[in-house]
């Protein structure tokens, strides 16, 4: 086997990690998924030498992780700008900024909004991903990501409908997010009370 076809062939197991990914309603699951899904693809692209998409994709998965736990304003700055200088640093051609693009965006999502909105914006961070990976000439990337923008189109669509007719397919999700905002307004608020107390 070429190394050309080794990396083609990482790519089928990057496919086969993240086909399911959005059809999962529950966010940390999502998450951990698509981590699993970026950190192989990252492998492909560095074997295939498109390392600009190969850095974005892996801060996309430190990232995703990072996101379960911390969704802190500066955390997302981080890795903004990380990818701004690190991914940046490796284009070699205009197409290769639309993978960074997607990878902002997707940051931007997963750290600030969730349910519907997070997958709408992930739907357009993944049109990025097409576009780069037929230019690259990634087969497993184009049919990977060609397929997360059918899929994730079509469920996106499924659970508006869903949302038209009064059923919450985020009702858990919502939860838990709302929970954590609130632990984190008591975290902040902490603080302050101990500053008036030793006053």
């Amino acid at each position: 086997m070429t190394f050309y076809w080794a990396a083609q062939a990482v790519g089928g197991v990057a496919f086969l990690v993240g086909i399911t990914m959005f059809f999962n309603r529950n966010e940390r699951g999502f998450k951990y998924q698509l981590s699993a899904y970026s950190t192989i693809m990252s492998c492909h692209f560095f074997m295939m030498g498109a390392n600009a998409a190969a850095m974005s994709v892996l801060l996309s998965a430190i990232r995703t992780i990072t996101s379960i736990w911390w969704r802190n304003l500066w955390v997302m700055m981080i890795f903004i700008t990380l990818t701004l200088i690190l991914a940046t640093m490796k284009i070699q051609h205009p197409i290769e900024a639309l993978p960074i693009a997607g990878t902002i965006a997707s940051t931007w999502a997963m750290f600030r909004t969730h349910g519907l909105k997070m997958r709408s914006i992930m739907w357009c961070s993944t049109a990025c991903w097409v576009t780069h990976n037929i230019w690259a000439g990634s087969i497993g990337g184009t049919l990977i990501e060609g397929s997360f923008l059918l899929m994730n189109g079509f469920n996106i669509i499924r659970f508006y409908r869903m949302q038209k007719r009064g059923i919450d397919p985020f009702a858990i999700e919502s939860k838990v997010v709302k929970a954590a905002e609130e632990e984190r307004a008591l975290e902040e608020q902490r603080p302050e009370e101990k500053v008036v107390e030793q006053k």
